[in-house]
């Protein structure tokens, strides 16, 4: 299958994998390649053979110590810091605020009846948030964009400028402290924490880029479901109680992170493959969310499905930070669209451009109108 293709549409591989190689070595990407939904859930649960910390090279340092990437006990330390200072009260806190930043933008193409979905609303809105939340100046937010698009292809130099960008804000902020996250990890970490300046810095890169990436696709993703299944958001729209559980089903049927890796601490085995020590894994959530042993019509998009156990924000110790704020900021920016622009519809004569990454699945543009 070409890129392009998979990047449109990996679900056909994923059956196909699921079906007759749900474990395999895939010597191209020097990687295990894992797609069922037990096996998946499995390597996220053990952490202590199926390790986050990666091996590096030496001299690359740069966002190989955030929560990510780490194993315990260090994992441990990093996310009760975090979970001091970014706790649920202040996420819910945010909520009139994300609402605001909403409005404004929809206000600003309302009477145009058209506007490019991605760039005037869903990238905006989660960059403002996520960047007001740590403390970063209006001016920079554009830069901010660009270097974490380009972590989610792995380049290099803009990790390399996100990072140089943190350190120089956290000794601004030492020198004059604001209400805002940065300065309250600083605060923690000069209170004793076991917090290196290292640390810091990753975690705010990890953040930053979680933070506005998996929304900007959630919320891209959504219009893609509702727009392949009109029955779907006619029901939304006539009882929009639903909103909840629809946002959990375009998680599982379109998530926004579609693979993550792990690394073998020591030989096991997964459907009866033996994988030693010391070997990449990739876990394939997007192929795990369609699994049909887990998830009945698992290929159809059923926008009141519950029971939802999909694994969108993985599981374990590594369940994402940042999942209460995505999906505050989904049922806030969606329940304003269904209010709003109820007529919502996808322009039918362009070709959508998916984002370049197997990892990451979303759309670059989405034409509207309304």
């Amino acid at each position: 299958m070409q890129n392009s293709e998979l990047f449109r549409n990996p679900f056909a591989w994923y059956a196909e994998m699921r079906r007759n190689r749900p474990v395999f070595y895939d010597p191209k990407h020097q990687s295990w390649m894992v797609f069922r939904y037990n096996d998946v859930k499995q390597v996220f649960s053990d952490w202590q053979t199926f390790s986050s910390k990666v091996p590096l090279p030496p001299e690359q340092t740069d966002f190989t110590e955030s929560l990510n990437f780490t194993d315990p006990p260090k994992h441990r330390t990093l996310r009760s810091l975090v979970g001091q200072v970014f706790t649920a009260r202040r996420v819910e806190a945010l909520a009139p605020r994300i609402a605001q930043i909403t409005h404004e933008l929809i206000d600003t193409v309302q009477h145009q009846g058209e506007m490019d979905f991605m760039h005037h609303l869903a990238i905006p809105l989660p960059v403002i948030v996520i960047a007001e939340i740590l403390g970063v100046p209006v001016g920079d937010r554009s830069d901010f964009k660009h270097w974490s698009d380009g972590i989610v292809v792995n380049d290099g130099e803009a990790i390399t400028a996100m990072a140089d960008y943190f350190r120089h804000l956290l000794v601004e902020r030492r020198k004059n402290p604001s209400q805002d996250l940065i300065s309250d990890l600083i605060a923690a970490h000069e209170a004793g924490e076991t917090l290196s300046a290292q640390e810091l810095v990753d975690f705010c890169i990890v953040l930053l880029v979680a933070g506005n990436e998996t929304t900007t696709n959630l919320l891209g993703n959504a219009v893609l479901c509702f727009n392949d299944y009109p029955e779907a958001f006619a029901q939304l729209k006539q009882d929009p109680q639903l909103l909840p559980l629809a946002i959990e089903e375009v998680l599982r049927y379109r998530s926004p992170v579609q693979a993550m890796a792990r690394f073998t601490q020591v030989e096991t085995q997964l459907s009866e493959q033996t994988i030693p020590a010391g070997q990449m894994v990739t876990v394939w959530m997007g192929a795990a969310n369609r699994d049909e042993a887990q998830f009945d019509h698992a290929d159809a998009f059923v926008i009141n499905r519950d029971p939802n156990p999909h694994l969108a924000f993985g599981n374990g110790i590594h369940f994402c930070l940042g999942a209460p704020l995505a999906r505050l900021e989904a049922k806030i920016v969606l329940s304003i669209v269904l209010e709003r622009l109820p007529n919502l519809c996808i322009v039918t004569n362009r070709e959508l451009e998916f984002v370049h990454s197997v990892e990451v699945h979303g759309v670059k543009s989405l034409p509207v109108l309304f």
